[in-house]
């Protein structure tokens, strides 16, 4: 494909007037007839209609059966489903239910509902995410986060309502209500609104969360009695530590089961790096390290307690469970209860759904599958919904026996079908094991999985040295979290970063550009020595000189040394660096304006003015010209980071224009525009009288030539055989125009070449008698009516310069 760009200039005499900024029919066949002079079909920009992009949303029959199909992923890959893969998934199902069990029944304490929900809960998410799924390496079930969250909403409504609902009915409750809504979210795929949480106030959320988890779980470990863990962190840190002195036998099995973990882990981790060969068995080991230190002190509870009564225990047990699904049913809903579970939903709904799609997108970038997260929601929320109706609560992704259902190989979502098996194997078959769980154990199990959440000094440090600003909004948020609690840290930690992000846009001056003339080189490493002359293998490596642009105030990472000049005097580029819109207009309109006035002199003098017609805050100084000033020729925006333009920011534009071209008169000011792609912005503009220039007679424009950019590649121009030629063709197109811009002394010696004409002629390129490029060959690659806006801010900068000069001669 052919990549030279030509831009040419002509003469124009159409005169556009002030109440009419786009072109007249008059003025529009002027400029063609001109155009035709260069390309034979002269291209105009269409502008956008509403009515376009209404249809734009109009469904299609196509674009339903697309939805529709991609409510349920698992049509792709089940019709290809086969034998090794179903062994892989079974291993993988089987070993990660033997995880899920002791996990499940210990988060549903932190819930504050007896351990055979959190049994319920794992199922249903393991039983559905199969259907809408777009991750293999995803266990949906309960977590830590989660169900302490659940547990401060029934804490919460127990303590403005004691007594009138059961925590069963809060949790099934607020799990219907976040599964409605998040079912919903998916369904209108509403996914991308989980990109607007930043990061830093999950992780500092995670964090916060874990050390209340801990702080809770300490006392039932020790066998504290007595500590209200639903107080604020703290607090019941406080109450803990004051009160080690009623220390039970319970402590003896939590702290022991905690050592036990802690120590299997490390042992594994070493030998896995010792033994390369066997990493597989090391982590298989390490993962079911929970399973064995929860049979482990079941055991030892039942040899010590097996004939002693619930009550007359020596250590506390989780006691009786019911065999199967008893809490099944459809959930009872009270409008109240209803009124009081919404507003707290909002919490939880986000922290489930961020760390949910945070642990998809993170496998499905490690092995190399896409994770649509709409599709995730609507797993999640679907899972959420049918939880009550077998006696669940609400659950997501779980972090860790996601991680040991990778290191068990799997190969589909299907796994999780396994999993839910022996979850069901569980609930009717091994519910006279669970009597004797002791629930230091389970305690000193939550300890053990949450204390790798807490994020380490090594990530804070590099929390501090990406971003000093975020880390402080990290700290906020773990202290804010500490001493109040997690839904005002989540809270506050967002609004911080929304601000910040605000601030940021609001706030971030803009550069202007100057010149700085490059000459890359590529080293070539392998050479023996590297030499300078023409002959050097590096030479041949060279690529042509040309200009770059850079910021002039050289607040930027550029050599200070490195000397940056004005593209021409009184053209000045500007770039925004974090958009335009009416948050940063006035910020960035008030610093362009005053570095022109600064850097230009006045056109004309004030003297015939008098003093008493001039504004209280024109001084005298404004009314002499300082002829070491240049003059105001022409402003080049750098709309590179610019997409949409509201009103505003349009307004501002206008009046600034004005106020320049008061300033610059009689003559004028143009403004050029690069890289401004949006077909609305450019609509926008047009409408406000950008784009051409304006308001100007005809000896105005008899000083003025619009720069269009053509290309030789077009529809149905390049046969697949003629490639070559064209290519050789546009070499002997770019070396002609390069030496024809030296000659003439105007436009930069680069890949965009300007040549100014001095007539309307077409312009026929020949190399030894041979044409290369004629009109017929080339188009326009925007609309020639809107020759101020440009392909890239090097055409822009040239035509601004090559006008300046017209107005300078």
């Amino acid at each position: 494909m052919n990549n030279i760009l030509r831009c040419i200039q002509t003469r124009t005499k159409s005169l556009l007037t002030e109440t009419a900024p786009e072109c007249d029919i008059g003025q529009v066949s002027d400029i063609a007839g001109k155009a035709r002079q260069i390309v034979q079909e002269p291209y105009f920009e269409h502008e956008p209609k509403v009515s376009e992009w209404l249809m734009t949303l109009s469904p299609t029959k196509g674009g339903m059966y697309q939805y529709l199909r991609n409510l349920f992923p698992c049509i792709r890959w089940i019709p290809r489903y086969n034998w090794h893969w179903m062994l892989a998934d079974s291993i993988a199902g089987l070993t990660v239910g033997l995880v899920v069990i002791p996990q499940a029944m210990a988060y549903a304490l932190l819930a504050t509902l007896n351990p055979d929900f959190g049994l319920y809960t794992s199922f249903a998410g393991a039983a559905v995410y199969w259907l809408f799924g777009t991750s293999k390496d995803i266990v949906i079930g309960t977590t830590a986060v989660g169900s302490l969250l659940v547990g401060n909403v029934i804490s919460d409504i127990q303590g403005s309502h004691p007594g009138i609902y059961t925590n069963v009915e809060i949790a099934k409750t607020l799990s219907f209500m976040s599964g409605a809504i998040l079912l919903a979210i998916g369904l209108l795929r509403l996914g991308w609104i989980v990109e607007v949480i930043p990061y830093i106030p999950i992780s500092a959320f995670i964090t916060a969360a874990s050390i209340t988890i801990m702080s809770t779980q300490f006392p039932v470990m020790m066998g504290i009695p007595g500590i209200n863990t639903r107080q604020s962190p703290y607090k019941v840190i406080i109450s803990s530590l004051s009160n080690l002195g009623n220390t039970q036998l319970d402590a003896a099995i939590g702290l022991s089961c905690l050592v036990l973990l802690e120590l299997i882990k490390r042992l594994c981790t070493k030998f896995e790096v010792r033994q390369p060969s066997r990493k597989r068995l090391w982590a298989t080991v390490s993962s079911m390290r929970l399973s064995f230190c929860m049979l482990l002190y079941t055991f030892i509870s039942w040899l010590v307690q097996r004939n002693l009564s619930e009550n007359d225990s020596k250590f506390r047990i989780v006691g009786h469970i019911d065999k199967g699904f008893k809490h099944a049913g459809i959930p009872r809903f009270n409008t109240e209860l209803l009124s009081l579970v919404i507003p707290k939903s909002p919490v939880i709904m986000l922290i489930l759904v961020i760390e949910h799609i945070a642990i998809a997108k993170n496998f499905g970038k490690k092995f190399g599958y896409q994770v649509i997260p709409s599709q995730e929601i609507m797993a999640q929320g679907t899972a959420n919904l049918l939880g009550p109706f077998l006696g669940g609560y609400a659950c997501t992704g779980s972090f860790g026996a996601s991680a040991v259902l990778v290191k068990a190989g799997v190969k589909t979502p299907l796994a999780g079908v396994f999993s839910a098996l022996l979850l069901l194997l569980a609930l009717y078959a091994l519910t006279a094991v669970f009597y004797y769980i002791p629930r230091a154990a389970l305690a000193g199990l939550i300890i053990h999985a949450v204390l790798n959440l807490v994020a380490s000094p090594k990530t804070c440090y590099k929390y501090w040295r990406l971003s000093p600003f975020e880390f402080g909004i990290w700290i906020v948020g773990v202290i804010v979290a500490i001493f109040t609690g997690l839904e005002t840290s989540i809270y506050t930690t967002i609004g911080l970063s929304l601000f910040f992000l605000l601030l940021r846009i609001a706030r971030t001056k803009g550069q202007f550009l100057g010149r700085i003339p490059i000459h890359p080189v590529a080293v070539d490493l392998n050479a023996d020595s590297v030499r300078h002359d023409h002959n050097s293998r590096l030479s041949s490596n060279n690529f042509a000189s040309r200009d770059a642009y850079i910021p002039i105030d050289r607040k930027d990472a550029s050599n200070p040394e490195a000397v940056v000049r004005s593209p021409y005097p009184g053209v000045f580029v500007y770039r925004f660096p974090e958009g335009f819109n009416y948050l940063n207009q006035t910020l960035h309109l008030n610093n362009l304006t005053g570095y022109i006035l600064a850097h230009t002199r006045r056109t004309t003098k004030q003297d015939d003015v008098d003093a008493h017609q001039l504004l209280w805050c024109d001084s005298a100084a404004t009314r002499d010209i300082d002829t070491s000033l240049p003059d105001l020729r022409a402003i080049v925006l750098d709309c590179s980071s610019v997409n949409n333009l509201d009103i505003t920011s349009i307004q501002g534009l206008i009046d600034a224009r004005n106020m320049l071209d008061s300033y610059a008169a009689p003559s004028w000011v143009d403004w050029h525009f690069a890289t401004l792609w949006n077909r609305w912005s450019r609509r926008a503009l047009a409408a406000a009288g950008f784009g051409f220039p304006t308001k100007r007679n005809q000896i105005a424009l008899g000083n003025w030539a619009p720069v269009y950019t053509l290309t030789s590649s077009f529809a149905g121009a390049e046969p697949e055989d003629e490639r070559a030629q064209e290519a050789r063709k546009d070499e002997q197109i770019k070396t002609e125009c390069e030496s024809r811009a030296v000659e003439t002394g105007i436009g930069p010696e680069n890949d965009i070449v300007t040549i100014m004409q001095s007539d309307t002629q077409s312009l026929r390129h020949e190399k030894n008698g041979t044409v290369v490029a004629t009109a017929e060959q080339r188009r326009a690659v925007f609309g020639l009516d809107r020759p101020l806006f440009h392909i890239d801010l090097e055409q822009a900068i040239s035509a601004a310069v090559c006008n300046a000069r017209l107005k300078d001669s």
